[in-house]
């Protein structure tokens, strides 16, 4: 996965480095710009078993602010804010990889620096009775929810 690139990022922003579990490192500029989920909006995405983008839809490009094809095939880490703790994602893959559907707040970064805060739905994808992936479904969150899931965030690591 590529640095962001300052080129994309639109108004004020501030550079962070983000390490991820397998021990790399992504370069990110951060806006505080949020653009909302519109009403009745669904994102959705598919991974493998690795979490590399296998499918995204309409949705997921346009709040991504990203192209399809900068989206297939890269980490479903490329949305990672840097607000997020890392144990709402390990959170997420113990509970998946157990086979079991797992539902939470996550705050996405965009390709342009901003963010968009969503109500994520993760489910394990089987056939055969083994795990080949995963789907994503993520909605609007209520904004009481989110300004939980803030406060929350800022006491984990």
């Amino acid at each position: 996965m590529q640095d962001m690139k300052p080129d994309n990022i639109v108004g004020e922003h501030r550079e962070q480095t983000l390490s991820f579990h397998d021990g790399t490192q992504r370069k990110v500029f951060t806006t505080e710009t949020e653009t909302p989920i519109p009403d009745g909006r669904l994102i959705v995405s598919r991974t493998d078993l690795k979490g590399m983008i296998t499918h995204v839809n309409r949705s997921f490009i346009d709040m991504s602010a990203y192209q399809e094809e900068e989206l297939i095939g890269e980490p479903h880490n490329i949305l990672r804010h840097p607000d997020m703790p890392s144990a709402a994602f390990k959170d997420l893959w113990d509970t998946v990889q157990g086979g079991k559907k797992w539902h939470g707040y996550v705050k996405n970064l965009r390709n342009d620096g901003g963010y968009y805060w969503v109500y994520a739905t993760v489910i394990p994808n089987v056939r055969g009775g083994k795990i080949i992936g995963y789907t994503s479904v993520r909605r609007k969150p209520s904004r009481k929810k989110v300004l939980e899931a803030e406060a929350l965030y800022k006491t984990l690591s």
